[in-house]
């Protein structure tokens, strides 16, 4: 073979990031498929790929006999002696074969066979780079919106990938050749690659970027214990700081409530709640309410998770949220059902 040909798998082994050793197999692979065909599929081709060398060698291994019983195998002493004189009875002899000889179809075939290890080669790369971004957040350029279902296809290193309408933040508006944060939600392999489920409204992508904002969370000295998320409105986190000399909090915030101001603009303007957690559920009930007073929290049941919680009367509608969203949040956060009651024990509108 050429040294063409050698030099085309070292271009690919750049441009794909496939190895050359894997495209050399499935090259051999494919070349000892084809030769097989004019040996009825009989398993005595062999393909003997020398990169150092630049090398290739096709040869078919025959079994030396006193008489013939299947053509395809076997050879007579004479004949084998013809190619080589040391040949004898009950060995095998390797007779080379010249590639050019293979036929228009048979090269077909190889080609196809090369083109499939190809493509295999890719996805299998592919799935082992997302598998390993798995759970982290990532950066994406936005390549394309589809103008009728809204979805975004992403370039991601050297991969693309879909952003559904239903994963990304409402009334966020994503413009194509900007680049976005996204969180790697799941990878799965399929039928026809790797299929990477990714996400801008998923809680984790709220986790990462605070692990990427505040150093203290990065290091281990402040452990983020949950986060309930409505994408594109509110998030509450709870964070917990294992030195005691260290306000989890306040380390969140940053200092002129730099860090996560910084977060509030990589989101769009989502608000956030940073809550102190506490093993007290009392205590981290009343914190989850924020930014709502809370006066008292009473545990009605351990086993059910249940407790109600005592708020100012002039802090009802704030505890509560709009359409519920607080407690609904702080509910997620906790794990906790939260009932919610003015201190004076009348709702607004009762006597």
């Amino acid at each position: 073979m050429s040294k063409e040909f050698f030099e085309a798998v070292k271009m690919l082994e750049a441009e794909k990031g496939i190895p050359s050793d894997y495209l050399f197999e499935k090259i051999s692979s494919a070349i000892v498929v084809a030769a097989k065909h004019d040996y009825n599929g009989k398993d005595i081709v062999h393909c003997d790929i020398d990169e150092e060398k630049q090398k290739i060698k096709v040869y078919v291994t025959k079994n030396v006999v006193d008489e013939i019983e299947d053509p395809d195998t076997d050879l007579t002493l004479e004949q084998a002696q013809a190619i080589r004189k040391s040949a004898k009875v009950g060995k095998t002899i390797d007779i080379p074969l010249k590639t050019k000889d293979f036929g228009r179809i048979v090269a077909q075939t190889a080609k196809h066979v090369i083109r499939q290890g190809i493509r295999e080669a890719e996805r299998g790369q592919m799935l082992q780079e997302f598998k390993s971004k798995n759970q982290e957040l990532v950066s994406a350029k936005i390549e394309r919106i589809d103008p009728i279902t809204g979805n975004a296809t992403l370039e991601i290193g050297k991969n693309h990938t879909v952003l559904p309408k239903t994963e990304q933040v409402p009334g966020e508006v994503l413009t194509e050749g900007n680049t976005v944060k996204v969180f790697i939600v799941d990878v799965k392999e399929g039928g026809k690659g790797p299929k990477i489920m990714i996400s801008r409204t998923h809680p984790g992508l709220v986790r990462r970027l605070f692990e990427q904002e505040v150093p203290e969370i990065y290091d281990g000295t402040i452990e983020i214990k949950s986060v309930s998320r409505e994408a594109g409105s509110r998030t509450k986190i709870a964070v917990y700081s294992k030195d005691e000399d260290v306000d989890p909090v306040g380390a969140c915030i940053g200092p002129r409530g730099q860090r996560v101001s910084n977060i509030v603009d990589v989101l769009g303007g989502e608000k956030i709640d940073i809550v102190k957690y506490s093993e007290d559920t009392a205590q981290f009930v009343g914190a989850a309410l924020a930014p709502s007073d809370v006066c008292s929290v009473e545990i009605i049941d351990e086993i059910a998770k249940t407790c109600k919680a005592t708020v100012p009367d002039d802090q009802l509608s704030l505890a509560i949220g709009n359409k519920g969203q607080n407690v609904r949040l702080a509910v997620r956060l906790t794990g906790w059902n939260i009932d919610i009651k003015p201190e004076s024990g009348f709702f607004e509108g009762q006597e």
